[in-house]
């Protein structure tokens, strides 16, 4: 899909967590069959709007997709604002964006009276991918008898990882 032609190592590396994830509880099952991302939601009040924040809690290297549904006129509200990057962008009806929404802050503007905007976002918490990461264990269970210093070099070296994953105009250029 579009999240794997966008960003193909961070999609696999979803994917691959998700799978093994499940793979590792037969209760656990993904919210769609073909999705990578382990959380969805819908939000259906009549003028859905987001505030501006950051996703602290989800994959801090990954994306998240938003989708803007409804009925609105695209040219006068329900905009996407990307505050880090200083961009105001038109969203449509029908319009998914990926982005990396742990680390941008981020909002959406409200639309007119009498028009509906509602979205679907889909997701990964950070945490997800540590217990997979750990054997299927908490951070705390398995750092149990390590040196405090570990933690540290751990972090850095999935940020590190994790940024290696992110894609470059060298992905996009043929061979």
């Amino acid at each position: 899909g579009a999240f794997a032609l966008a960003s193909p190592l961070i999609h696999r590396y979803y994917d691959d967590t998700l799978q093994g994830l499940c793979q590792s509880n037969s209760n656990l099952r993904p919210p769609f069959e073909f999705s990578p991302w382990s959380c969805c939601c819908f939000n259906l009040g009549k003028q859905v709007r987001a505030y501006r924040h950051r996703d602290h809690l989800n994959c801090p290297f990954g994306w998240c997709a938003i989708s803007a549904l409804g009925w609105f006129d695209p040219k006068k509200g329900g905009h996407l604002v990307l505050w880090d990057l200083k961009l105001v962008i038109e969203f449509p009806p029908g319009s998914t964006i990926f982005i990396p929404s742990a680390l941008l802050l981020h909002s959406n503007l409200p639309v007119r009276p009498g028009e509906k905007r509602f979205s679907f976002v889909q997701w990964s918490a950070g945490a997800l991918f540590r217990w997979v990461e750990f054997g299927f264990r908490g951070v705390k269970e398995y750092m149990e008898g390590r040196p405090a210093k570990e933690a540290s070099v751990l972090n850095e070296e999935r940020w590190r990882t994790g940024m290696m994953m992110m894609p470059r105009l060298s992905h996009f250029r043929p061979e």
